[in-house]
């Protein structure tokens, strides 16, 4: 009866779960606007920009925001960190997004993974980043479509 249990547990979830194999996307095929990308990216660098909780009124929730540089070797790109996931994207690090999904902001693309997808730590990757181009260095402008009768 072991035996038989065990074989189950090394099945992967997919295949128990019927969930679809992900589809691995590079960088540089973000684009505003979209989700559900699943990547293998490098974190480059990542600076705290919002730090606030009980340390300055006992009545905030903890909030910890960084602003990480990610890529691979396509493009690179800001990646909005949260909370534990701040602990997560350390510089030199190569983790896998699950259903991230792009936000803007100030017109320009953030890649972030909200609560319904994950980060995971993964083994470093071979690639070097292609620094000379991020895209959330692109400016995008919100252009509103009349149709014209």
């Amino acid at each position: 009866m072991a035996a038989t249990s065990s074989k189950t547990e090394d099945q992967p979830a997919a295949a128990a779960g019927g969930l679809r194999k992900p589809v691995f996307v590079k960088v540089d095929n973000l684009k505003p606007g979209t989700n559900g990308h699943t990547l293998v990216v490098k974190v480059l660098s990542s600076k705290t920009v919002l730090q606030r909780g009980k340390s300055v009124s006992p009545h905030l929730r903890n909030t910890n925001i960084a602003e990480c540089l990610v890529g691979d070797e396509t493009a690179c790109i800001l990646f909005t960190a949260r909370n534990d996931q701040v602990d997560v994207m350390k510089p030199g690090t190569t983790v896998i997004l699950r259903n991230a999904k792009i936000d803007m902001f100030k017109g320009t693309m953030r890649l972030a993974v909200d609560k319904w997808g994950r980060i995971e730590v993964t083994q470093p990757a071979e690639f070097d980043v292609k620094e000379d181009n991020n895209l959330s260095l692109i400016e995008y402008e919100l252009v509103n479509v009349v149709d014209e009768e």
